[in-house]
């Protein structure tokens, strides 16, 4: 961990706890896995409180009020749903001051296998119990959070399609798996950019290159299995940005299978680049600056260039299983 995180952490012990569980995907297995952890909880002599989300809309005001309950409890407020879900829920608790865990319930799960949290709810649940606060890095995309990665480009639109897919298929890799296809196949938009990336406290180095995706990863196990050979520089107080040159629909299927077969650092198309900071600009400066489409940890926003990609000054406290590090 590096030394611009250790932070203190947030006051009081975190033995309630207020749990945040995003039911949009069905409401009876949102309400089993709420009764699940309700009944865990309150059985190891914890205060518990649930709260369901329903609707998607309201996922961020039903967050701020468990996060604003949890700060008056001293309580750890949990999420429990997919990298998404723990995002938001992630956000409000740094803005909040108190102690963030997780139950994972996506179809990747990358932020919670990559901090030891089992796939099986009740497994997780006990393990959360047993657990150990410690100091998560973050990264930030213009100020907004992100645990697993962020990114621009054909990303974003990957993300769109893979809604799509859902939408007719239902949740599942299989599902991811098409939608990937589906954008490969499609017109591909390349943007001249302009890339400052270094440290704060050293001169950044400027290139102008033309890309059609940057993506920037602070989750090492994600880029372990794609091959990248920066993958553990998250976890020492750096980001790693992949930015992809120009390639046909040919090429981009033949990268898409390096990446599957875990041979992404060995690629030509794909430049790595390892930062605290990095900003990314129009390459033509009389281009006039519009909103783009940006992906935050499998959800899509609209966010104004320069997009500044950096590592957040100060850490997620982070309730995880097994000891701290």
């Amino acid at each position: 961990m590096s030394a611009a995180l250790l932070a203190v952490p947030p006051r009081g012990s975190p033995s309630g706890w207020v749990v945040v569980v995003n039911a949009t995907a069905g409401r009876r297995q949102g309400e089993a896995l709420g009764a699940l952890i309700r009944d865990t909880v309150s059985a190891a002599g914890r205060q518990v409180s649930v709260r369901l989300v329903m609707h998607a809309d309201a996922l961020e005001t039903t967050t701020a009020a468990a996060a604003a309950h949890a700060r008056a409890l001293g309580a750890v407020l949990v999420g429990v749903g997919g990298d998404g879900t723990l995002n938001t829920v992630a956000r409000a608790a740094m803005a909040a001051g108190v102690v963030f865990s997780a139950i994972p319930q996506g179809t990747f799960n990358y932020f919670g296998r990559c901090h030891g949290f089992p796939a099986d709810p009740a497994e997780a649940v006990a393990a959360v119990l047993g657990g150990q606060v410690r100091p998560v890095q973050v990264g930030r995309l213009n100020g907004r959070i992100f645990l697993v990665n962020a990114s621009f480009g054909l990303y974003p639109r990957l993300l769109e399609d893979r809604e799509i897919f859902k939408r007719q298929w239902g949740r599942s890799r299989l599902a991811a798996l098409g939608a990937a296809l589906l954008t490969l196949l499609g017109h591909h938009r390349q943007h001249l950019i302009r890339l400052q990336a270094g440290a704060p406290e050293a001169p950044a180095q400027e290139r102008v290159l033309t890309s059609s995706t940057v993506f920037v990863a602070n989750n090492r196990l994600q880029l372990e299995q794609v091959g990248v050979p920066e993958a553990a520089q998250v976890e020492a107080g750096r980001l790693v940005g992949l930015v992809l040159r120009p390639l046909g629909r040919g090429a981009l299927f033949g990268l898409a299978l390096q990446g599957a077969l875990g041979r992404l650092g060995e690629a030509h198309a794909v430049e790595r680049l390892v930062f605290r900071r990095l900003q990314i600009e129009p390459g033509r400066r009389w281009w006039r600056p519009r909103d783009v489409a940006v992906a935050i940890d499998g959800e899509t926003v609209r966010t104004r260039p320069p997009l500044v990609f950096d590592v957040a000054g100060e850490p997620l406290w982070l309730l995880a299983p097994g000891r701290a590090p």
